[in-house]
């Protein structure tokens, strides 16, 4: 059988699309930031106008965690004003995904430590174990106030489901009831 004329490498492949797309992300999110940066103060980089209302004083690296990868961002510093974005969250250090994911796996009953060395594999920076228990303690904060909620009207009609998993709740791994609830009201509505 004759050799194959054409091979590649697929983790080179791989890693080259990776580092496309962190690239890709980190050009179109300073772009973004400074297209708004133009609208804030009035007037484009190196533009002279009247109608300036600031002055463009450099610019600030940031790293942020995204699906795709750690970018590298440049906030842009401006004089005479202050630069709010509505593309990046104020002292946000990662995409809301990114956080969404850690908590599920945590809720999934992953370890910290567990969680800490996906994370370096999947976004490419680790997080400490403080950090996924600070993330868990706003998670388990929402879902208490859910829990506690006041019903404001009387449901005739309950019915109820459940299952029991066996998860971390709490800070521990333990076994945990699921509980559904669906109430339907006087009009047959959910």
């Amino acid at each position: 059988m004759p050799e194959p004329i054409v091979t590649f490498n697929e983790e080179s492949l791989k890693t080259d699309l990776r580092e496309l797309v962190r690239s890709t992300v980190e050009e179109m999110l300073n772009g973004l930031l400074d297209e708004e940066a133009d609208d804030l103060v009035g007037a484009e980089r190196y533009e002279r106008t009247a109608g300036r209302e600031a002055y463009r004083a450099g610019h600030y690296e940031r790293r942020l965690t995204t699906t795709s990868g750690e970018v590298t961002i440049r906030m842009p510093k401006l004089k005479g004003m202050r630069f709010t974005t509505a593309a990046i969250e104020r002292y946000r250090r990662r995409e809301t995904s990114v956080e969404e994911a850690m908590i599920e796996m945590y809720l999934a009953g992953v370890s910290t430590r567990r969680i800490e060395d996906v994370s370096e594999i999947l976004w490419g920076s680790s997080v400490s174990a403080s950090t996924v228990s600070n993330l868990n303690e706003k998670a388990f904060a929402s879902v208490e106030e859910w829990r506690s909620r006041p019903l404001d009207r009387a449901y005739p009609y309950v019915y109820v489901d459940g299952i029991c998993l066996k998860r971390s709740w709490g800070g521990s791994y333990e076994n945990v009831a699921v509980v559904v609830a669906i109430g339907v009201n006087d009009d047959g509505c959910i």
